[in-house]
């Protein structure tokens, strides 16, 4: 007995050692208490409102989160917590929020069907085109206002008020705070703060099962295992290669040319025809319109089973991603989905039976926090199927995969 007491002793001494406690207050600039104010860790289940006080308590894994604190009328704040930041008293003081969103831009929306458009376009980027995202809803649509420019090929969305997303796949209510969401040409970029809440008090199987395959594969379960060193037994292989410019496929200028000679070319053209020996200036033209349909790049594989110290550096016990031109993550325990092989414009491509990932670096390196996480996401750009798999298989931080 007393050594069941001692372990047990030991197992809450840890529990409690490796948790973080941020206790405080919110009040407004003229320190009156703020009673309902949203305090919560950015994309967790953590989270709480402020008493009549406007006191607050939190517990959450040792790790890095950003703290959010929100209130109607009020600018949403943001402050980071570090495993140093546990057992602090934090004083927080809300501004009132002046700003004027785009308010005229909201008050000419006009929900006819280039809002529609515009709207599909959206969940098919942000929530993506999985069988995940098929099981959420957007329950305040009507909050989405939309700018598109011509001249860039550039979509950008805002939204008033915080979207509720009602995820039945993974069995969660998301609110979700957009802070910014671009969509150049096939590039995307979104940003905001999300907070997870379950569905029901108690999780369904299913439920349990859906956040278990959307972890399977992703980049927050490579993270963990590359941090673990444990990626041949988690089912990751990691390969590296170059990506250099096609030499087969004429300069933009030359496009350029042929396209505009094109256009001024009066009578019926066959682009298809096959031309070995272009003769006139024509043949030339018709021969470049044909190339500019090859890859601007090509990718040269130089290194398979990438070793981990070529993967991840350590700076003063921080791990950072960290890596020689581009990374190719394949994840060998799942094939990819069927929306993956038919494609955004149903040109379906061959099914690997695996599931493949780019990672491309854009500043040099990226902080892995211990939850598996970059503490940068814009620090890298994924391609493939991690491209494909979008805000409807994200996970909160604080998941943690069911073992069997």
């Amino acid at each position: 007995m007393k050594k069941g007491l001692i372990l047990l002793l030991l197992l809450v001494s840890s529990i409690s050692f490796s948790q973080i406690v941020i206790k405080g207050s919110v009040v407004s600039e003229r320190n009156e208490p703020l009673e309902g104010a949203s305090v919560y860790f950015n994309n967790t289940t953590k989270g709480t409102i402020t008493n009549a006080e406007g006191k607050f308590e939190l517990k959450i894994k040792e790790g890095y989160y950003t703290l959010v604190i929100s209130f109607l009328g009020y600018a949403t704040k943001q402050l980071l917590i570090t495993p140093q930041s546990k057992n602090k008293n934090l004083h927080i003081t809300l501004k009132e929020d002046s700003s004027v969103l785009n308010e005229v831009v909201i008050r000419k929306t006009i929900y006819d069907d280039n809002w529609k458009y515009n709207l599909t376009r959206f969940k098919q980027t942000f929530l993506g085109r999985t069988k995940l995202a098929q099981t959420c809803k957007i329950v305040n649509e009507k909050d989405l206002h939309f700018e598109y420019s011509t001249k860039t090929n550039t979509l950008t969305a805002f939204a008033r008020k915080p979207l509720t997303i009602k995820h039945q796949g993974l069995g969660y209510i998301i609110t979700y705070d957009l802070v910014d969401f671009t969509l150049k040409e096939d590039r995307l970029f979104f940003s905001g703060f999300a907070r997870y809440k379950n569905l029901r008090k108690n999780i369904r199987r299913k439920w349990k099962q859906n956040r278990l395959e959307a972890y399977n594969g992703s980049q927050m379960h490579f993270l963990r295992s590359l941090t673990s060193k444990k990626l041949k037994e988690d089912g990751f292989v990691v390969n590296q290669f170059k990506r250099v410019p096609n030499s087969d496929r004429p300069s933009e200028e030359k496009i350029k040319f042929a396209r505009e000679f094109f256009k001024l070319y009066s009578r019926s053209v066959n682009l298809s025809k096959k031309i070995t020996h272009p003769k006139t200036t024509l043949d030339s033209v018709i021969v470049t319109l044909q190339k500019a349909k090859l890859p601007k790049y090509r990718d040269y594989l130089y290194q398979k089973n990438v070793p981990y110290e070529d993967i991840i550096t350590y700076d003063n016990k921080t791990p950072y991603l960290s890596f020689k031109d581009y990374l190719m993550v394949i994840y060998t325990q799942e094939p990819e989905e069927e929306n993956y092989v038919i494609g955004m414009f149903g040109k379906r491509r061959k099914a690997n039976g695996v599931q493949t990932s780019n990672i491309v670096l854009l500043e040099g390196k990226a902080q892995i926090d211990i939850q598996g996480v970059l503490m940068n996401p814009e620090a890298v750009f994924n391609e493939g199927y991690w491209g494909f798999e979008a805000f409807a298989n994200m996970l909160p931080l604080d998941y943690q995969p069911t073992k069997n």
